[in-house]
C-alpha cells in the first residue's frame, strides 16, 4: 500500500535516513538542512576520483574517464592558485560552448574556493563586458569565439585569459589550455587544499534582468548541494507515494545523461552535470542541439535521461528520424524551464517505449530545484508542474503577501536551503526577491488539495523562448534606439515548438517610415540573436495603454491572434 505524499516526505527525511533533515539557521533564517550533506562542493569533485576509469564525459568522439578528467581539474586548480594567484572568494568567469573544458573549469574554480561565474555564450560584446565588470572577474576561461568577443574587455579590465581549444595564434599574454596545464599535469599535484565553509559563495549565474541589465544570482556550496540532494530525495518520495513509471522491457542500462542545454544554464549545470559528478554517471555532451544527432547519441551511448526544455522533447518525439533509432534505453524524457504543451505528455508516453514524461519547475534562483512531476502523476495531471519535496516549501500568496486558500491563484513563493543567497552587488534586487528567506517566483499559479502546483501566468513581463528568459524591457530599450521608432511594446507570440517567440508592436515617429529589414539589421549585435523580434506589427495609431499609462500587451497579443493586427514575420 503506497503512502500518502506527506507520509512519504516525512519517511524519506526521517532520523537515521540518508536524507535526514535537521533544524539549522542559514544567514539568519531558520530552515531545515540535510544532516548528511557534504560540507562543500570540493568534496564532491574530489570524491569523483573514486570512479576511476569509468567513462564520465563523451564529446564528439572524445571519451574522458573520471580519473583523466580529475587529472585536468587538479592541473587547472594548481594553475589558478600558483600561476594566476587566484584566492578564495575571487571570481573566475567561464565563457564557452558545451566543451569538456567547461566542466573541468567549473570543478577547478570551485574546488579552490573561488567563485565560478557562468557567462551566457550567446552574449554580444556589450553584455559580456558588463558581466566581467559586474562580477569583478580576475580570470576568464573561454573558447576561441568568446575570446574574440571579450578580448578588448579583458585588456581594459586586466583580466588574465586562458583559452581552451584555440583555433588561431593568440597574443603572447594569453595562455592556451594545453600549454598552460602541461607543467602542472607533469607535476601530478592534487588540487590545493583550501578551507571552504558550506555558506561560502560558489557560483554566480547571470539571469536576464527585467530592467535591462542581467543580475548575478549567487549560490553557496550549501545551496547547490541541497538542490542535488533534494532531487535524489524526490525520487525516493515518488517511489514511496506510488507514482508509477513505465514497466521497462529489455536489458537494464546504467543511468546516464545527455547534455542538450547550455552548461551556463542552471539546468545544464546543476541537475544534469552535477548529478553526474555526484553519482559517477556518464554525461554525453552535445555541441549544439539537433534532434537527429541526439537520437543517434541516445542509441549509441544508451542514454537513460533526457533533460532539456520542452521544445527539445517536442523536437525529439516529432523528429522524422525518430523511428530510425533505438530509444529503448530512455527512462525519463522532459525537463523544465518553460510550461509544457499538454499534448506533449501523451506523445512522449506513447512514443518512448521505456521512458516516462517528466517536468520540473525550478529557477536559477532555486538551483533548478522545485515542484516536479512524472509518470502516472503527470498523465493524470497533465497541466500541473507537480509537487515539492522537503526541505522545499511552496506557498501561494496575494499582493499583500498573505497566503491564499487552496485552489486560489496568487504569486508562487519558495523556501528552502537550495535558494540563492541573493544577487551579486544588488541588495535592492535581493530585498525585492527574497523576503524573510522566502523567494518570490514572479509566477502566478495555484496549489490544489493534494499539493500539485499549477503555473498559470507570469507576474513579470517575460517571454520564455525555448527555455531562455527574454525580458521585454531589454528588447524595447534596444528598439527605442532606432531613429524611426516612437513607441514599442514587446510581447510573446505563441509558438508550438519554442513555446513563445518575440513579437513587437511599433508606432513610428510622425513622418518617419520604418523599414523592417533596416530595423532587423540595426538590432543585430545590439542584443543576442534570440531576443530580436521575429514578428513586427507596424501600428498607425498609438499603442493601447491602461489608466497608469502601461502598454496593454495582452490586448496586442489577442488582437494579433484574432487576425485584427497584421505582423510582418522575419524570414531567416
Amino acid at each position: 500500500m503506497a503512502m500518502s505524499w506527506t507520509e512519504a516526505n516525512l519517511a524519506v527525511t526521517a532520523p537515521g535516513q540518508i536524507f535526514e533533515l535537521i533544524d539549522a539557521e542559514v544567514f539568519g533564517t531558520k530552515t531545515q538542512v540535510f544532516k548528511n550533506a557534504p560540507a562543500h562542493l570540493g568534496q564532491i569533485f574530489a570524491g569523483s576520483r573514486n570512479h576511476g576509469d569509468k567513462t564520465f564525459l563523451v564529446y564528439e568522439g572524445e571519451t574522458w574517464s573520471f580519473a583523466k578528467t580529475m587529472d585536468q581539474i587538479d592541473a587547472l586548480s594548481n594553475l589558478l592558485v600558483n600561476s594566476y594567484g587566484v584566492k578564495k572568494g575571487d571570481r573566475v568567469a567561464v565563457a564557452m560552448r558545451n566543451y569538456p573544458e567547461w566542466v573541468m573549469s567549473f570543478a577547478a574554480i570551485i574546488s579552490v574556493g573561488a567563485i565560478s561565474v557562468s557567462m551566457n555564450s550567446w552574449w554580444v560584446e556589450d553584455e559580456m563586458d558588463f558581466a566581467l565588470q559586474d562580477s569583478g572577474a580576475k580570470v576568464l576561461i573561454c573558447d576561441q569565439q568568446r575570446f574574440d568577443i571579450g578580448q578588448e574587455s579583458c585588456n581594459k579590465l586586466s583580466i588574465k585569459v586562458l583559452v581552451a581549444r584555440a583555433e588561431k595564434p593568440l597574443p603572447t599574454s594569453v595562455d592556451t589550455w594545453q600549454e598552460a596545464l602541461a607543467p602542472h599535469l607533469a607535476a601530478g599535484l592534487k588540487c590545493p587544499v583550501v578551507a571552504i565553509a558550506s555558506d561560502d559563495d560558489a557560483t554566480i549565474l547571470y539571469t536576464s534582468g527585467t530592467t535591462g541589465r542581467p543580475k548575478g544570482a549567487v549560490s553557496t556550496h550549501r545551496a547547490i548541494i541541497s538542490a542535488l540532494m533534494a532531487f535524489s530525495a524526490r525520487n525516493s518520495v515518488l517511489n514511496m507515494s506510488g507514482t508509477k513509471l513505465k514497466e521497462v522491457t529489455g536489458p537494464e542500462v546504467p543511468t546516464s545523461f545527455i547534455l542538450i542545454v547550455p552548461l551556463f544554464h542552471v539546468t545544464g549545470c546543476v541537475p544534469v552535470m552535477m548529478s553526474c559528478f555526484i553519482a559517477g554517471l556518464k554525461l554525453a555532451i552535445m555541441y549544439k542541439w539537433d534532434a537527429e544527432k541526439a537520437l543517434e547519441m541516445i542509441e549509441r551511448e544508451q542514454i537513460t535521461n533526457f533533460v532539456g526544455v520542452p521544445t527539445q522533447s517536442w523536437d525529439l518525439v516529432n523528429s522524422p528520424a525518430f523511428d530510425k533509432y533505438d530509444t529503448s534505453s530512455l527512462r525519463a524524457v522532459g525537463g523544465g524551464g518553460a510550461p509544457s504543451p499538454t499534448s506533449l505528455v501523451g506523445k512522449v508516453n506513447d512514443k518512448v517505449k521505456n521512458g516516462s514524461p517528466q517536468l520540473g519547475y525550478g529557477m536559477t534562483e532555486t538551483n533548478a530545484y522545485g515542484p516536479g512531476i512524472t509518470g502516472s502523476d503527470y498523465l493524470s495531471h497533465p497541466t500541473s508542474t507537480g509537487r515539492a519535496v522537503l526541505p522545499m516549501l511552496v506557498e501561494v500568496r496575494d499582493e499583500n503577501l498573505k497566503s491564499v486558500p487552496t485552489g486560489q491563484a496568487g504569486e508562487i513563493w519558495f523556501f528552502g536551503p537550495m535558494l540563492i543567497r541573493g544577487y551579486w552587488n544588488r541588495p535592492d534586487a535581493t530585498a525585492e526577491t527574497i523576503v524573510d528567506g522566502w523567494l518570490r517566483s514572479g509566477d502566478i499559479g495555484r496549489l490544489d488539495a493534494d499539493g500539485f502546483v499549477y503555473v498559470e501566468d507570469r507576474v513579470k513581463d517575460m517571454i520564455l523562448r525555448a527555455g531562455e528568459n527574454i525580458y521585454g524591457a531589454e528588447v524595447e530599450s534596444a528598439i527605442y534606439d532606432h531613429p524611426a521608432v516612437h513607441e514599442a511594446a514587446v510581447f510573446g507570440v505563441p509558438h508550438e515548438r519554442l513555446g513563445e517567440e518575440v513579437g513587437v508592436a511599433i508606432l513610428p515617429k510622425a513622418g518617419a517610415v520604418l523599414d523592417l529589414q533596416n530595423l532587423w539589421e540595426f538590432l543585430e549585435g545590439k542584443i543576442s540573436a534570440h531576443k530580436v523580434p521575429i514578428h513586427v506589427i507596424v501600428m498607425n495609431e498609438p499603442l493601447p495603454r491602461n489608466a497608469a499609462g502601461k502598454f496593454l500587451k495582452r490586448e496586442l497579443q489577442q488582437r494579433l491572434s484574432k487576425g485584427e493586427l497584421k505582423a510582418e514575420t522575419r524570414v531567416k
